[in-house]
């Protein structure tokens, strides 16, 4: 149904479209143009968590490194089982020089899911 001017703003349906265009757009490497499309999703909707998650590898992707780690750090905060924003957040802190904490992200990723990838950045042998 088409939206009218008196309408309250965008429907539910919008915003599921808006977030598998934003994951198509990721996909197509045009991560600000994902991000544009998922602050409209996470401005009505702040509790997705699956729309923040795209939203900071999007932020990775564009190589906006502080807006990437504080929407992992909120997907954290929600799910600190989530093996995959361990492992994400771990690699923007590599990308921003900071060891330590990636180091410790990249093994609690690790530990959740034995994810060859993961195991392997978690370097347990050093």
């Amino acid at each position: 149904m088409p939206e009218t001017s008196g309408s309250t703003g965008p429907s539910p349906e919008t915003h599921v479209i808006d977030f598998r265009a934003a994951e198509q757009l990721l996909a197509a490497r045009d991560p600000r143009g994902a991000v544009k499309l998922l602050d409209g999703v996470i401005a009505t909707h702040p509790e997705n968590t699956a729309a923040r998650l795209l939203r900071a590898r999007a932020f990775f992707a564009a190589a906006q490194l502080r807006p990437a780690e504080l929407e992992f750090q909120i997907v954290l905060e929600r799910e600190p089982d989530n093996a995959f924003a361990h492992f994400a957040l771990a690699r923007t802190y590599e990308r921003q020089g900071r060891p330590d904490q990636a180091k410790r992200h990249f093994r609690l990723a690790a530990a959740l899911d034995p994810n060859p990838e993961f195991v392997k950045a978690a370097r347990f042998d050093s």
